[in-house]
């Protein structure tokens, strides 16, 4: 709302205040009409975003009883498009569980759910949330897959040096940082370089310069994490 916010107000200040009321009227009714359009795919985003949020919390009611009380966000649905959403990709959530009371603190155990779409899941019918792949990921989980990250985006070698390094630093654009040190220094590629790694049956890591890309075995698709939430949800599981 705030980027609408800021076209709205750049409209108002640069159309021009013409004498002919006629041509004023039309260079106002037709930046209406494109802050219409705008308004529309705004509230189309927002809609979906509280779609999403929904079936993510029916999933996890659905799948995982264990849990009874529980905050859950979501991390990267802020300046996607349209357009870009209709293939594969991945939403993410942030889960916090805490002790149900009068204004409870979130101080309990804090889970990330992945939800990866396939090809199709935005079609002219709406939205197909069967076609989202599901992973709940806890704390160790996140630090194996973010040792095995690490290690195929850097020449580092040793599990022990990039576990300890991520729990106590953190994880920058250019590598993992500790102590205002970049200690694990990515490599420097060009955007249609790639290294991959085999993380398990079900996925494998893929690494070039800007993002860390999941390539999931049973759909044969190839999503990428955003580096901004990638950090987002380290900090979330690590920060003090």
């Amino acid at each position: 709302m705030k980027k609408l916010f800021i076209i709205i107000l750049t409209v108002l200040i640069f159309v021009p205040k013409q004498n002919n009321a006629q041509d004023n009227g039309a260079v106002v009714a037709g930046a209406v009409g494109a802050l219409a359009a705008i308004g529309a795919g705004v509230a189309a985003v927002e809609q979906m975003k509280e779609r999403a949020e929904l079936t993510a919390t029916e999933w996890l009611l659905a799948n995982n009883p264990d849990i009874t009380s529980f905050s859950l966000k979501t991390i990267d649905f802020e300046g996607k498009k349209l357009k870009d959403m209709s293939s594969a990709s991945v939403i993410t959530f942030k889960i916090q569980e805490f002790t149900p009371g009068d204004k409870p603190e979130l101080n309990g155990r804090k889970q990330v759910l992945l939800g990866f779409t396939s090809h199709g899941w935005i079609n002219e019918y709406g939205i197909d949330f069967n076609k989202i792949k599901w992973f709940l990921i806890d704390e160790p989980e996140w630090t194996k897959m973010m040792v095995s990250y690490v290690k195929v985006a850097s020449g580092e070698t040793s599990d022990f040096n990039v576990k300890s390094t991520l729990q106590n630093g953190r994880i920058v654009n250019k590598g993992v940082r500790l102590k205002n040190k970049m200690t694990i220094p990515f490599y420097q590629l060009s955007g249609d370089m790639y290294v991959v790694t085999d993380y398990n049956n079900e996925m494998k890591f893929v690494y070039n310069e800007k993002s860390l890309g999941i390539f999931l075995k049973d759909t044969k698709d190839l999503v990428q994490i955003k580096r901004s939430s990638l950090i987002e949800l380290h900090e979330f599981f690590f920060e003090e």
